[in-house]
């Protein structure tokens, strides 16, 4: 086996995004049988633990890192490689027996880096202040599917959960393809899936990751849950038809036409944006808890960055397309402001509200005017939402600015919880939504009365905590 050096790859946003489902600090774990390699080849380990509880259930990463000396032999680094991941799939055995009554759906990962110390020859306790100084090199190596079935010859037709194990070069060559937490999931459960198939068709059903991550991304299922989403919507009445965007994008995909190639461009750029725009959102109010005393809020601060973040390929692109459709709007609708409602194509339960102030410093859709009404923006769509599944209405307030030839989106933010509702509720709420119409509108009600989807129904129990920040990001220039 041959070995080459690897270089710093981009990671991307995901690596970041995934600190928000972290559920503890990381644990460093002790590995039966790592001590016989630190001490045969002058070698030092690192291994952690960390539990990442994602929207759709429990990620379990095992980080394990193993210096060696720069003069190690090719042969005795395979040996070394090899019981290492034995010591990992021991210690990942011991954890799952111990935790045989929990049925949670959760996957459980290993990445391990070998990383070569320039210029020493020891790396012992004595030295490691030199180590720190000595040029740490990166050795690039795979696990593919015949590794597990010709070298390490593990059983992975097991019924029992599978450790699924990436090379650290892998592991964020993926991160960067996959972009979200969601497809990181989704992608775990087909690689398992690959995993699992060739060991009962004795035949490698990949023989790389790259390769791997780039049959799942181009597959149509990539849409499914998008679908089920936008057909629940439509049995619910809050929207009349399919998503066309969705229909075009899943037949592009199932033809393997020419423009497949540029859907997928468009999704991986609004996941860059949605990323960075919902980084800002949070930190920008995170900072501002800081300046108020201190003040905690009554749920924790990642609790509302995974509410940004838990979106999907699509249903970022289809927030962010909305959100830089508004220079191509008339003058009129630039002009007076107006309201548009998207949904997330990730979760039935979250939708968004993108307000658009009206340019007039003085209208009655101005900023100035709108602002301080976010709260009740979010109170009033989630009483008007006929979804017994909503949990959270985001409202977006958006400036939108051009200064000396440069763009910018001014964006407000309002998160509101909402309690979950019965039929009956939601039967009574229909009720009081026709009493109270007529006085709704007497209250000169913002501009959410004017939401797209325009039907009626939910409650929003009240006394529930919120969030309200604004933060300026520049407008993209290129076309969506």
């Amino acid at each position: 086996m041959s070995h080459s050096i690897t270089t710093m790859p981009d990671w991307g946003y995901l690596t970041t995004e995934l600190v928000s489902y972290l559920q503890a600090d990381a644990m460093a774990v002790t590995l039966a049988g790592m001590y016989t390699i630190e001490h045969e080849y002058n070698a030092q380990y690192i291994a952690r633990h960390y539990q990442y509880q994602l929207p759709l259930g429990k990620l379990q990463l095992l980080e394990l890192t193993l210096y060696l000396p720069y003069d190690t032999e090719s042969a005795d680094i395979d040996a070394v490689r090899m019981t290492a991941v034995k010591s990992a799939l021991s210690w990942y055995k011991s954890l799952s027996s111990q935790n045989e009554d929990n049925d949670s759906v959760g996957y459980e990962a290993l990445i391990f880096d070998i990383q070569l110390v320039g210029g020493g020859s020891s790396l012992s306790q004595g030295d490691r202040e030199d180590e720190k100084n000595s040029a740490l090199q990166r050795l690039k190596h795979n696990f593919g599917v015949r590794y597990f079935l010709e070298d390490l010859v593990v059983d992975m037709s097991e019924s029992m959960q599978q450790l699924q194990v990436f090379s650290w070069d892998d592991w964020y060559s993926i991160a960067v393809a996959v972009r979200t937490p969601c497809e990181l999931w989704r992608f775990l459960a087909y690689h398992l899936a690959q995993l699992q198939q060739s060991a009962v068709n004795h035949i490698p059903s990949f023989e790389s990751e790259d390769a791997l991550v780039e049959q799942f991304l181009q597959s149509p299922d990539l849409f499914a849950t998008a679908i089920a989403v936008d057909n629940a919507l439509i049995k619910s009445k809050v929207q009349e038809a399919p998503n066309s965007a969705l229909v075009a994008m899943k037949l592009a995909y199932k033809n393997r036409s020419t423009t497949a190639q540029m859907y997928h461009q468009h999704m991986e750029q609004a996941a860059t944006l949605w990323s960075q725009l919902s980084m800002q959102m949070i930190d920008t109010y995170s900072k501002k808890q800081i300046s108020n005393d201190g003040n905690q809020l009554e749920i924790p601060l990642a609790h509302w960055q995974q509410q940004l973040l838990d979106e999907s390929l699509f249903s970022r692109h289809e927030l962010i397309r909305t959100l830089y459709r508004h220079p191509k709007q008339s003058a009129s609708l630039q002009k007076d402001g107006y309201v548009v409602h998207q949904h997330s194509y990730e979760s039935l339960g979250r939708h968004y509200v993108l307000v658009f102030y009206g340019q007039e410093s003085k209208g009655p859709n101005s900023k100035a005017a709108v602002q301080p009404k976010l709260a009740k923006i979010a109170q009033d769509v989630a009483t008007r939402l006929p979804i017994i599944e909503l949990h959270h209405v985001v409202v977006l307030g958006i400036d939108f600015i051009t200064e000396k030839d440069e763009s910018f989106f001014d964006i407000d933010l309002w998160i509101q919880p909402v309690d979950a509702m019965t039929q009956r509720e939601r039967q009574l709420t229909k009720q009081m939504q026709k009493l109270k119409q007529q006085e709704l509108d007497k209250q000169n009600t913002p501009p959410a009365s004017s939401v797209e989807s325009g039907k009626p129904a939910k409650a929003q129990k009240e006394k529930l905590p919120q969030v309200q920040m604004s933060l300026t990001i520049p407008a993209r220039k290129n076309k969506q």
